[in-house]
């Protein structure tokens, strides 16, 4: 049996203390990996598993390893598989160590943390969260690291599952952190929907006391009290905030100096969008998963990775505050009336990288001279918008943000250029920037200038003409010669080394000249090194300021782009007040109207929570029934977002809540039918809506037999205009005619239809909306479009006059049922 290596031992014990965690073990210029690490890694990312020696039963060790200089991409790989990753690497230097070089991990990649470019989407935040339940009360946190954005809310009362869901389904982490305590509980009642695709880090309940918790977030916010932050009693949000960073802490293992602070929000602050109704307005995905056709991808004009991301946080929580919404509305309306100011804007965002996460990088010391210079870059473009600004008169586009000129300066007079993006390659530091480098670098100029004048010194010396110094990073400087020429070679020549076909030598002259450049070498590497970590320092330290700026260059970002839809689809800009009144005239869905090139049928709404409150939608199918209740829906989001709206005109009432019952899916992973589903979504309509909710209801009911349909979605609307607490602005699609009766029994219900035309046995369709009731379905000739065979259109043509008729006879020459009776004759009863 073999004793282990200390090397082996050394791995062993990282390994121990990183249960659970692909360890990275640094030898060399490789990563390298053992035992069952290599087995998967090697199976993940399909490299080559090979071994090393024997362990102590002697058995060969399985090994793989990938290059330092790309691990970035085999870190990416990993990640977004789930896979949490410890980068292990030496701590101190080779050259003073006593025995083996001591080692320990310096970042655990997880992914929830995760700041490589490879691993992150520009466009979307990277958010890690944190859920803690606590007497009945959720703690939820959110936190992306690449940014340094901190959110925390406390959600209770019997929909606090439902806000959960949402707010997961809205930031839509890549990680969540929560106590061992509590994971089983959270898998039981969150949806399956809620936890797919979500790494799951179970962590010790201590580390999420409220105590201790509070602790940890003053120290790293350096204050005395979090009511600064909003938080006044809120323990169990604390608590998720808390186990939050101390996991952010035990991963990253060094400074988190972006992570300024937090906000405390509640979800009743913005607009409500549940997952199900996300997932049917096809906000930023849609239902077939394609991203391309999506409210999200028409509106994203933006020019800069932090203004994707904050579109995107507007679209999916838009604001309830008239006067927040004013204030976007009116930065755009003064933004379209100089197109000459936004074209030059325009211009200069191009030119600005994503400073939100250049910083994070900086915080992290994770910046290359690369980053620095991007940063800069960025900097310079602020002198420029200033002045562009200064001309508007609207708050939003005020030039109040900090110009930041002392940071972009530290970065200009210290970072070459040309810098390469590894400081590890030198050349970082300019010319000029520290005198103590300038000396260095020319003693190791005038050295390096001596020994290329060596060799032809040399050679006219001694006669030698293949003669040659070389240098290699093992040996150093020498002279090489042919071997057959070793005979020839001065007394002063010392062999260092004999190969097939050379010799190697060197002289005492050789040797002084190469340790005064090598010993320069080594110490232009550590000035450059001391120097470049020291200006990462500073600019880090300037966080505060630098966070605030690229904020509000992002807000400009998306303004801009919210103009340039305007001015390019006609937008037009909605009246946005605290009324509870829908009044949108010539109204265009903001995606189908650019897919198309047919012109875009418009069509007007009017819906309050009085006289219009209830509108009942007959129609066929492909009449345009759910174009027409989406694209409503959609230009409420455009306008509490602040956005221009495709209409001639909009009058938009505060909307705190969208509600969308559309269509039909089964969930078969948590045993549910399409009905269950619609029934589910629809309890949480009836159960949560208030009289400033929007409605959106699509052929509810037709998931079982006709008569249980039709009763339960009689029932629903009727509640839904009856009952005071849930009188929501509602728009109902229904093919169940029988439902236009509610309009002669209650005052607050309209009818209206989608038109069509009958001409020579075919239906034109009009895709109009207009007061009154659709005559019928006309579905036999919508399957006619689909291409149904001529013999069965020809049969269901024959069925639908006998059941017209009331003559059901599918048997031929039988009367109806005595059950068929019985509802023949119940159904009067019931809709009279």
């Amino acid at each position: 049996m073999k004793s282990q290596t200390p090397m082996m031992r050394q791995y062993l014990r990282v390994k121990a203390e990183h249960p659970g965690v692909l360890v990275f073990f640094r030898l060399g210029d490789f990563y390298e990996m053992f035992f069952e690490d290599a087995v998967l890694a090697a199976r993940e990312l399909e490299i080559t598993l090979t071994s090393r020696n024997q362990d102590r039963e002697g058995k060969p060790i399985p090994m793989c390893g990938v290059p330092h200089h790309a691990v970035d991409t085999y870190l990416s790989r990993l990640v977004r598989k789930g896979y949490r990753v410890a980068l292990c690497e030496q701590v101190e230097d080779a050259r003073l160590a006593k025995g083996l070089v001591n080692r320990e991990v310096v970042r655990i990649v997880t992914p929830g943390t995760a700041i490589e470019e490879d691993i992150l989407d520009s466009s979307r935040n990277n958010f890690l969260a944190s859920l803690v339940i606590r007497r009945g009360r959720l703690g939820a946190a959110f936190a992306d690291l690449s940014t340094g954005e901190f959110l925390i809310s406390e959600l209770s009362g019997e929909g606090r599952w439902q806000e959960a869901a949402a707010l997961l389904a809205h930031f839509r982490p890549s990680e969540l952190v929560l106590p061992e305590d509590d994971a089983e509980e959270l898998s039981a009642q969150l949806p399956a929907e809620a936890l797919a695709d979500l790494t799951r880090t179970p962590r010790e309940a201590w580390t999420f006391h409220s105590d201790y918790a509070s602790r940890l977030l003053l120290e790293q916010f350096r204050v005395q009290s979090l009511a600064g932050f909003g938080v006044n009693g809120e323990r169990t949000a604390v608590s998720a905030a808390g186990g939050l960073l101390a996991y952010l802490r035990d991963t990253q293992k060094n400074g988190l100096g972006h992570l300024l602070g937090m906000r405390y929000f509640q979800p009743r602050d913005y607009l409500a969008l549940d997952p199900a109704t996300v997932a049917n307005l096809e906000l930023e995905r849609g239902l077939d998963g394609n991203r391309r056709w999506t409210l999200l991808a028409a509106l994203d004009r933006t020019r800069t990775g932090m203004g994707a991301r904050l579109l995107r946080n507007w679209l999916l929580r838009p604001s309830l505050q008239v006067r927040e919404i004013e204030d976007r509305l009116d930065a755009v309306q003064e933004l379209l009336g100089s197109a000459v100011a936004m074209g030059k804007l325009g211009g200069l965002l191009d030119r600005v990288r994503d400073v939100e996460r250049l910083l994070g990088k900086v915080t992290m010391e994770k910046a290359t001279p690369r980053d620095l210079l991007a940063l800069a870059a960025s900097l310079e473009v602020l002198p420029g918008l200033a002045a562009i600004l200064d001309g508007f008169g609207s708050r939003l586009l005020e030039p109040r943000f900090d110009l930041l000129e002392d940071v972009r300066e530290w970065i200009g007079e210290a970072v070459d250029p040309e810098a390469p993006v590894n400081p590890a390659d030198g050349g970082v530091i300019r010319a000029g920037h520290d005198s103590a480098l300038d000396e260095v670098r020319e003693l190791s100029r005038s050295g390096k200038s001596f020994i290329a004048k060596l060799e032809s010194a040399e050679r006219e010396r001694t006669g030698l003409a293949k003669l040659r110094v070389k240098y290699n990073r093992v040996f150093g400087y020498f002279l090489e010669l042919p071997r057959s020429q070793s005979g020839e070679v001065p007394d002063d020549y010392v062999r260092k080394q004999t190969l097939v076909n050379c010799e190697r030598y060197f002289t005492p002259e050789l040797k002084a000249w190469e340790d005064k450049v090598l010993g320069a070498e080594e110490k232009i590497a550590a000035l450059e090194r001391e120097l470049f970590s020291a200006l990462r320092r500073r600019v880090g330290g300037e966080a505060a300021r630098i966070q605030e700026t690229a904020r509000a260059v992002a807000r400009l970002d998306v303004l801009l782009a919210f103009a340039e839809n305007a001015q390019r689809h006609r937008y037009v800009r909605p009246a946005v007040d605290e009324s509870t009144r829908l009044e949108i005239r010539a109204g265009r869905h903001p995606v189908l109207e650019t897919q198309s090139e047919e012109p875009f049928v418009p069509n007007d709404l009017c819906c309050d929570t009085e006289a219009e409150q209830l509108l009942i939608l007959t129609g066929p199918n492909m009449g345009g029934k759910s174009t027409y209740l989406r694209q409503n829906a959609l230009i409420v989001i455009m306008a509490q977002m602040g956005s221009f709206v495709p209409a001639e005109q909009a009058r938009v009432g505060l909307v705190d809540r969208i509600y969308t019952r559309v269509g039909a899916s089964d969930n078969l992973a948590r045993g549910r039918s399409t009905f269950m589903v619609e029934m589910i979504e629809t309890a949480n309509i009836l159960n949560t809506a208030t009289p400033r909710s929007l409605v959106l209801l699509d052929e509810v009911g037709r998931g079982t037999a006709t008569f249980d349909g039709l009763s339960l979605a009689w029932s629903i609307a009727e509640y839904l205009t009856t009952e005071p607490s849930r009188r929501a602005r509602t728009l109902f699609a229904t093919h169940y005619q029988e439902l236009t009766r509610l309009e002669q029994l209650y005052p607050g219900v309209r009818n209206y239809c989608v038109t069509v035309r009958e001409s020579g046995g075919r239906i034109i369709f009009f895709h109009r909306v207009a007061p009154g009731v659709a005559s019928k379905s006309y579905g036999i000739e919508v399957a006619r479009l689909a291409g149904l065979p001529a013999a069965v259109l020809g049969r269901a043509r024959e069925v639908l006059g006998r059941l017209e008729r009331k003559e059901l006879n599918l048997a031929g020459g039988k009367r109806p049922s005595s059950s068929r009776e019985a509802l023949a004759e119940l159904q009067p009863a019931l809709f009279s």
